[in-house]
Formats: structure tokens, sequence, C-alpha cells
């Protein structure tokens, strides 16, 4: 649980970090269930001749192989469907051990003090296993895999959602360092508004609006957590590392208040009102979002950013 002085921190500062919130046994079963997904990549693209054999067998250096050789492993281990065009088979990951890890105990004690007990698991989430920088190819783009340029969250939300009741929690899998590539925030300003942004190289804060030299970078290590207001504005440093970072960032919102992603499902994790409403079987987190994908392969894309390049700000 968070002390008064953390919660007062949060609110003042817009961002805490939170040491212990992943349990060992929690983050055992999320890297035991991704290296059986990896396995299953890999041996695919084996048999297509896409790869040979892994730089080592470990988790880590058969991803640094599919990734060298052009495999894309990101989409079929994040926990969303993309931003871009989706198909029948767009590939993603839903299983038990990340659902155990969404609906924590623990993390849904922090979020229930920041946003009350009516806890909606938001469906802006993703998985980040950042490779070492000198491995990435010159046009990776992807802030999955690179690393995250300034912006604030509800930002990178739709318009629906700017009055929503929303904290972002970033876990992380492993120790996250400064020469790793941890995030870096400047703290919330006492009326902070959200900021212009621009379709840049990824959706980020418009040119001369942050001041990077009053960065605080925010290491944190396996199973801790940074927590971010919706407006505090962060990135994340480069992998400078010969090492991959990896983490997750999920978001949690009042229930019944818009996700900012209402083309994409969300669930009620916890509920003291209506305890009965709350979800507890992961396959049915996986059918929805599998009925999601089947549902918009079918229909026109749906843009997730509001931004236009040709707005005075990006000028």
């Amino acid at each position: 649980m968070l002390s008064a002085s953390q919660i007062e921190a949060f609110h003042t500062q817009g961002f805490l970090v939170v040491e212990d919130v992943l349990d060992t046994e929690c983050l055992k079963s999320v890297r035991l269930e991704y290296s059986q997904v990896l396995d299953r990549l890999y041996a695919g693209w084996q048999a297509e001749g896409r790869v040979g054999a892994p730089l080592s067998d470990s988790f880590w250096g058969k991803l640094l192989t599919a990734y060298e050789a052009g495999c894309d492993w990101f989409q079929p281990m994040d926990i969303s469907l993309p931003g871009d065009q989706i198909s029948p088979d767009t590939p993603m990951h839903f299983g038990p051990a990340v659902f155990d890890m969404v609906r924590a105990p623990r993390l849904l004690d922090i979020v229930e003090q920041l946003i009350g007990g009516e806890i909606t698991s938001n469906p802006i989430q993703h998985v980040r296993i950042k490779p070492p920088a000198r491995t990435l190819t010159d046009n990776e783009s992807r802030a999955h895999i690179t690393s995250t340029d300034w912006h604030q969250d509800r930002a990178v939300a739709l318009d629906e959602a700017d009055r929503t009741e929303m904290v972002t929690c970033w876990l992380a899998i492993t120790d996250a360092t400064v020469e790793n590539g941890c995030l870096q925030v400047l703290p919330k300003a006492p009326a902070q508004e959200m900021l212009p942004h621009c379709p840049q190289r990824q959706t980020a804060i418009a040119p001369g609006y942050v001041a990077e030299e009053k960065a605080v970078p925010l290491p944190v290590a396996a199973g801790g957590m940074v927590l971010f207001h919706p407006l505090t504005p962060h990135a994340s440093l480069m992998n400078k590392t010969d090492g991959f970072r990896w983490s997750f960032d999920l978001r949690f919102h009042v229930t019944g208040q818009p996700s900012g992603r209402n083309h994409f499902p969300d669930f009620i994790a916890r509920s003291r009102a209506h305890p009965e409403t709350e979800l507890h079987d992961w396959q049915e987190w996986k059918k929805m979002w599998e009925e999601a994908r089947a549902r918009l392969s079918k229909s026109p894309h749906i843009a997730i950013h509001r931004w236009q390049s040709d707005s005075p700000a990006c000028a």
C-alpha cells in the first residue's frame, strides 16, 4: 500500500516509483509464458527458412537472432491490437500469466488508492521488449522496440477520454537502469495542460515544449513500477547495453468513463460495489480481443491518434 506521503507526491509531481509490486512467482510465470510463445514463433521461422540456429538458446538469444533476421516478434507478443490496419489473423498474445499480472492484488490495491475502488483495465496496453540500440535498424521507429519519444499519455488516447480519471502503471520485468533505457520524466506542473503533439517518429510532444535538461531518470528494479498521471510528460532513454530491457505499460481508469480507445475491449478488474462484475477468466479476456479483431478486420481503419502534421505547432 502507498503511504500518505507517496500519494501526495504522486498527485503533486505526477509520477511515483514503487518497488516490489509484482512478486517473484508472478515474474517467473510471465517470463515462462513468453518463453513458450517465443519458442513457437522461432520454430515457425526456422521451418520457413527465415532464421537458423539462434545466437544462443536463451530467450534473449532467440529474440536478437529473430530481430536481426527481420522477424517481427513484437506484435505476436503484444497484449493489444496495432494502431494500423487489422487483419483477421493479426497476431497478439493473451495468456493466463499476463492476465494474472494485470490483476495482481498489490497492483490493484495501489491503483485503488489513486482512482477509487471501481477499476477498469484500459485497453491501451503494451509489452515493451527493447533490444540493444546498436542492433536496431536505421528505420526502426516503433516505440515498443526503440526509445520512446516525449509524450503525455492523455495525448495518445482519443479525446473522448480527456476527462477520464486514469493512471498508467509501467511494470519492470527486468531491471530498468539509466544504461539500458529506463524512463525519464518531467514533473507535472501544478496547472499542467495537455501539450501539442505531432506525428513525428512517434506521436510526440511538439518541438520546443520539453525542457529535456530538467528530465529526471527513473530506474526501477524488476517487479517494481512507475506510476504516471496522464498529463505527466515522459520518455525513455536509449538502451546502451548489450542486453534487453523488458517492461509492460498498463492503464486503469474509473469504470464507466471512456477508455480513449473504445473500439478495443476493456474489462472490470476490481469493483468494490459490484464484485460480481469483475472478470476472473483469462480465456474470456482473450476471446474479447479475438472478437474485436474479427470485427475490426471487416471495418474501415480507426485512427488511434488525433494529431495532424499540418498543425501550427508541428510546422
